[in-house]
C-alpha cells in the first residue's frame, strides 16, 4: 500500500493559470499545468498526472520534491551548462585588438596565428583565430598594397598634388 498523496500549493489557482498562459518554455508549462491541476482538484494521484502529461511518475515525483523544497522558483528554474573555457586569454585578445588597430596590421590570418604563438605562447587553430578576428572583433588583416621599388617618389608626390 502506498502512502497518501499530499502537497500544499502556496500559489492561488488564478495565479497559476495566469503564469501557465504566459509561460513560453514547454517544460515550464508542463510543471505549471501539473500544479494547476493539483490546486484546482482535477487530479488526485501522481499516476494520473503522469498519464495526462505523458511523463513517468518518477519525473512527476522529482518535480514535486523540487516544489516542496524550493517553491515555484526552484521548480521553474532553467539550468544552463557553463560551457567550455575560452581558448584565447583576455590579455591576448586585448593585445590582438591593439595590433589590428595599427597601420602595420597582419598579412593573413595565419600570420595572426604565428603572432599569438610567438607573443603570448598560445597555440590556437586557424579557424578559431579567423572566427575571433572576423566576427567577434569585426576586423580583417590589413596589408598595404604592394608598391614597386622602382617608383620615383618625386613623380608620385607631384602626381598627388596635381590630382586635387
Amino acid at each position: 500500500m502506498s502512502r497518501p498523496f499530499k502537497i500544499e500549493i502556496a500559489e492561488s489557482e488564478e495565479e497559476l493559470k495566469k503564469r501557465l498562459q504566459t509561460a513560453r518554455v514547454g517544460n515550464q508549462k508542463e510543471k505549471l499545468q501539473m500544479l494547476w491541476w493539483l490546486k484546482s482538484g482535477q487530479v488526485k494521484e501522481q499516476q494520473e498526472i503522469g498519464k495526462r502529461l505523458g511523463r513517468d511518475t518518477s519525473t512527476v515525483t522529482r518535480w514535486l520534491q523540487k516544489y516542496r523544497s524550493g517553491g515555484l522558483s526552484s521548480l521553474l528554474e532553467i539550468k544552463k551548462a557553463p560551457g567550455a573555457r575560452r581558448k584565447i586569454s583576455d590579455h591576448a585578445i586585448a593585445s590582438l585588438k591593439e595590433e589590428l588597430q595599427t597601420q602595420k596590421g597582419f598579412s593573413s590570418y595565419g600570420a595572426i596565428v604565428e603572432w599569438l604563438k610567438k607573443e603570448h605562447g598560445q597555440d590556437i587553430e586557424y579557424g578559431t583565430v579567423y572566427a575571433w578576428v572576423r566576427y567577434r572583433l569585426g576586423a580583417k588583416p590589413k596589408v598595404p598594397r604592394p608598391q614597386s621599388y622602382k617608383q620615383n617618389l618625386e613623380l608620385i608626390s607631384e602626381f598627388k598634388k596635381n590630382l586635387v
